[in-house]
C-alpha cells in the first residue's frame, strides 16, 4: 500500500513552487525592460516574444513525452528538475543584464534578447514540466492533492507577489540586472530546499505510447481540451495585466516610477492569498473544481471594468484588489483540475502520462504569451506609443486603457463559456474517482513506494 507522504514532504514540494514562480512571473517585465528602458523597437519586441511563445510551445510536449519514457537511477520527472534549475535561473539573470540598446546597438539588442531567451526558456521548461509531473504521481488521492494544492498555492501567491509586485520597484533601487540576480538567489534557494524531498510512485512495468499515438490520445481526450483553453485564457487575461500594468500606471494614470505598479500588483497578490482559504474551505467544496474555475473567471471579468474608467490610484487599487480575490479561486484549483484529467486519462490508457499531459497544457497555455505579444504590438501601433518620444501622443493613455480591460475581460469570458463543455463534474467525477480507487487497490499489493527526504 502507498505510504501517505508526510507533512513535511508536502511543504518542501511546495516551497519549490516558489522557486518556479518568481523568474516565471518576473518575466513579464521583459517587454517593460527591453521596449521602455533599453529601448528596443516594439514591433521588433513584438515579433520575439510571439516566436519565443511559439518556440516554449513546442518544447513542452516533446520535454514532457520524454520525462514519460525517461529511465534513470533517479527516476522519469526528478533529473530534468536535478539537472535543470541552475542554468535556467542564470539565463534568468541574464536576461535583465543585457549590455546594449536599441539606440546604439539594436541588433545586437535583439540578438541578446533571442538567444538568452531560448535557453531560458528550455531548461525551464524541462525543470517546471517535471516539478509538475510529480504532483499527481507523489499525491494520488484527492484528500493528499487538495492539501498540497492549498501549501503550494499559498506560496504560489508569495511567488507571484515577488515576482510581479517587486521588479519595477527592485529596479529601481539596485537596477534591472540587480533585481534578476536577486530573484535568481531567491529561486535557488526554494528550489535546493524541496530537491531532497522528490520522489516517484513506483509502479507495474508499461510499455510507453509512441510520441504520434500519445498526441492522439492526449488531444482525443474532450476534459483535457476544456481545461487546457480555460487555462490559456487565464494566463492571457493575467498575462495582459502584468505585462501592462507598468505602462497602464505610467501613461494611462500619470504616475512616474515603479512604487505605484508595486503597490497594485502587491494588492491583487496579497488579497488572492488572503483569499485562498475562503475559496477552499466555503465555495471549493460545494461547486467542485469546475464550478469554482467558472465562478472565479465570471468575477474576474467583473472586477477589471473599473479600470476602463478609473483616473487616480486609488480607483484602480480597488480594481486589482477586487481582481485578487477572484484570482485565489483560479490558482486553487487550476492544478487539482488536472490531476483529474491525468487520472481518468488512467482509467482510459491504463497508463500514468503527467509528463504528457502536462506538456502539451504548458504547449497550448504559452500560446497564450504570443496573443498577448501581439495584442501588444496592435495596441501600441494603433495608439502611436514610440519609447524614443520625450512625450508620447495622447492616444497612448487610452491605448493601454483599452488593453488592461477588452482583452483580459474577453479572455475570462471566454473561459467561463469553455468550461461548459467540461464533462468531468458531478456524478460524472465521482464514478471516476471510484474506479479509479478500486482500480488502485487491485494494483497497490504488488507496488512499493520509498518517500524520500
Amino acid at each position: 500500500m502507498s505510504a501517505e507522504p508526510s507533512s513535511a514532504v508536502r511543504w518542501r514540494y511546495s516551497v519549490m513552487n516558489f522557486g518556479l514562480t518568481i523568474p516565471a512571473q518576473a518575466g513579464s517585465f521583459l517587454l517593460l525592460y527591453y521596449v521602455d528602458d533599453r529601448k528596443l523597437d516594439p514591433g521588433w519586441a513584438a515579433a520575439a516574444m510571439t516566436i519565443f511563445a511559439l518556440y516554449n510551445a513546442a518544447n513542452n510536449p516533446l520535454i514532457g513525452y520524454l520525462s514519460d519514457r525517461t529511465r534513470s537511477r533517479w527516476g522519469r520527472r526528478i533529473p530534468y528538475v536535478r539537472f535543470g534549475w541552475l542554468p535556467s535561473l542564470i539565463c534568468f539573470a541574464l536576461l535583465f543584464m543585457t549590455p546594449f540598446n536599441g539606440v546604439d546597438s539594436p541588433v545586437a539588442l535583439l540578438s541578446y534578447l533571442v538567444v538568452v531567451w531560448v535557453l531560458w526558456e528550455t531548461f525551464g521548461t524541462a525543470v517546471g514540466t517535471g516539478y509538475l509531473a510529480l504532483l499527481p504521481e507523489m499525491f494520488r488521492t484527492y484528500a493528499e492533492r487538495t492539501a498540497v494544492a492549498w501549501r503550494m498555492n499559498l506560496v504560489q501567491t508569495l511567488g507571484l507577489l515577488f515576482g510581479l509586485a517587486l521588479p519595477p520597484l527592485l529596479a529601481g533601487w539596485i537596477g534591472w540586472g540587480g533585481m534578476g540576480v536577486l530573484f535568481a538567489v531567491l529561486s535557488a534557494g526554494a528550489i535546493v530546499f524541496g530537491l531532497g524531498a522528490l520522489f516517484e510512485q513506483s509502479g507495474p512495468a508499461q510499455s510507453p505510447l509512441g510520441f504520434g499515438a500519445a498526441l492522439r490520445a492526449t488531444f482525443s481526450h474532450r476534459a483535457f481540451l476544456a481545461v487546457v483553453a480555460a487555462q490559456t485564457l487565464r494566463f492571457f487575461a493575467t498575462g495582459t495585466l502584468a505585462t501592462g500594468m507598468g505602462f497602464f500606471v505610467r501613461y494611462s494614470l500619470g504616475q512616474a516610477g515603479g512604487a505605484v505598479t508595486t503597490g497594485l500588483l502587491a494588492a491583487a497578490f496579497v488579497t488572492a492569498g488572503l483569499a485562498l482559504w475562503p475559496w477552499r474551505a466555503l465555495l471549493a467544496p460545494r461547486l467542485g473544481p469546475r464550478g469554482t474555475l467558472m465562478l472565479a473567471f465570471g468575477l474576474s471579468a467583473a472586477a477589471l471594468l473599473p479600470l476602463a474608467l478609473v483616473q487616480t490610484v486609488p480607483g484602480a487599487l480597488a480594481a486589482t484588489i477586487l481582481f485578487g480575490a477572484a484570482l485565489a479561486g483560479m490558482i486553487l484549483m487550476g492544478d487539482v483540475i488536472m490531476a483529474d484529467v491525468i487520472d481518468e486519462d488512467e482509467l482510459r490508457s491504463g497508463q500514468r502520462r503527467e509528463g504528457m499531459y502536462f506538456g502539451m497544457s504548458g504547449f497550448i497555455t504559452t500560446l497564450s504569451g504570443a496573443l498577448t505579444s501581439q495584442v501588444f504590438g496592435a495596441v501600441t501601433r494603433a495608439s502611436g506609443y514610440d519609447p524614443k518620444l520625450p512625450v508620447q501622443p495622447d492616444g497612448v493613455a487610452e491605448g493601454f486603457r483599452f488593453f488592461m480591460t477588452v482583452p483580459p475581460i474577453a479572455g475570462a469570458l471566454l473561459a467561463v463559456g469553455v468550461l461548459l463543455f467540461y464533462p468531468l463534474h458531478g456524478r460524472r467525477l465521482e464514478a471516476m474517482r471510484a474506479a479509479l480507487a478500486q482500480k488502485r487497490r487491485v494494483e497497490d499489493a504488488g507496488w512499493s513506494v520509498e518517500p524520500g527526504g
